[in-house]
């Protein structure tokens, strides 16, 4: 078994997500007492979250670049960052050999495209939604990508800074939620992408018959497959 290593505090909520997911996937497949060869350094976010704020990616980009030199001398031999929106600079964080970054958007083009689909939508963080990262890596699988309206952007960035981020979850935003992907549906998307790694916290496959593509999941998913394979 690989050793995975999660930069993680992105925030601590969807860390404990991805920690779990991982150990209950790991032992699903191996059974007995199985469980994942992990090591995890954990971000306090809020300084982190004044960076993205005042545009310092540069910063950002160094801290996570630390990050991940550490967990590769303490033996990790995949990086997952534990953020939707970090991954706009994801390949600042891999050198060449070292650790094997598995890259969120990636993870989820491969379930889009196996699903045979062709438009989908996406909500997350602002910058999630409204920055080119995210709708580009998956343009070049063939995949488009529409994002809600600008009042409904502003409402889930509310609702993810101010309870999702610090552990609330309100049935009163599970159901706003649900009505903003409907209007996505609208707007022709086959399935809608969870693209911030605290909405699966909020919003799950019983919610809503649209099919969702869960980013914590999926992103779990690939690095046990990475960390399994002989």
């Amino acid at each position: 078994m690989k050793k995975i290593g999660l930069i993680g505090g992105l925030t601590w909520e969807s860390t404990a997500e991805y920690y779990r997911i991982i150990n209950e996937m790991v032992h699903e497949r191996l059974g007995k007492r199985h469980s994942a060869e992990m090591i995890v350094g954990s971000f306090d976010f809020d300084p982190i979250d004044r960076m993205m704020v005042e545009n310092n990616w540069d910063g950002v980009a160094e801290l996570l670049f630390g990050m991940a030199r550490n967990l590769e001398k303490a033996g990790a031999e995949c990086l997952l960052i534990c953020c939707n929106t970090l991954h706009k600079i994801a390949d600042r964080v891999e050198r060449p050999g070292g650790a094997k970054l598995i890259h969120l958007i990636d993870a989820i083009a491969d379930e889009i495209i196996l699903r045979k689909m062709k438009k989908v939508g996406l909500i997350g963080s602002i910058y999630t939604m409204k920055q080119d990262f995210y709708r580009d890596r998956l343009a070049r699988q063939g995949i488009e990508v529409v994002i809600p309206e600008e009042n409904d952007m502003k409402i889930i960035m509310k609702i993810i800074e101010t309870e999702l981020g610090i552990g609330k979850i309100k049935e009163s935003s599970r159901k706003i939620f649900v009505g903003i992907i409907n209007n996505l549906m609208i707007k022709g998307a086959e399935g809608v992408i969870l693209g911030c790694t605290e909405i699966p916290l909020l919003i799950r496959k019983q919610d809503t018959p649209v099919v969702l593509f869960d980013s914590t999941w999926l992103h779990s998913a690939a690095a046990v497959n990475f960390a399994l394979e002989q």
